[in-house]
């Protein structure tokens, strides 16, 4: 049964009278009634993607530690090497990970590219764009 089906252009995570984050988006979210609520992490069960601009998403970390979010250690990466960069070929994307005050996980992610086959390890933001730089330099 549904609690909550919605669209949204607005969403804002109250973490304390003095913390909150506000993003603006345009997606569905659909929240369920549930005695699971205990139900330990696992990213199908409590984990919410969000998609951003490639601006938003290397001023993340920043902005979220300005607000007193922490940005949690996410595929080995600590906070200090977020956003990282995920290699789903064909596409790519920058991500960043925080936890909600229920400790759901969630996600801001852009793509940085789309349909293009390139094998590479994940890595940080920062080193993905300086190899794009040095790519670009070498042509």
């Amino acid at each position: 049964m549904y609690l909550l089906l919605v669209s949204i252009s607005r969403i804002t995570f109250s973490y304390s009278s003095n913390r909150s984050i506000t993003l603006q988006l345009s997606s569905w979210l659909g929240l369920w009634e549930t005695d699971k609520v205990n139900t330990p992490y696992h990213p199908s069960l409590r984990h919410i993607a969000f998609k951003v601009d490639f601006a938003d998403i290397k001023q993340a970390k920043e902005w979220l530690e300005q607000k007193g979010i922490l940005v949690r250690t996410s595929f080995g990466f600590p906070s200090k090497k977020q956003p990282l960069v995920l290699p789903n070929n064909p596409q790519a994307h920058a991500a960043i990970y925080f936890d909600d005050p229920d400790g759901n996980s969630i996600e801001l992610i852009t793509p940085l590219r789309l349909d293009v086959e390139e094998n590479f390890e994940m890595m940080t933001l920062n080193d993905w764009l300086e190899g794009k730089k040095l790519s670009k330099n070498s042509l």
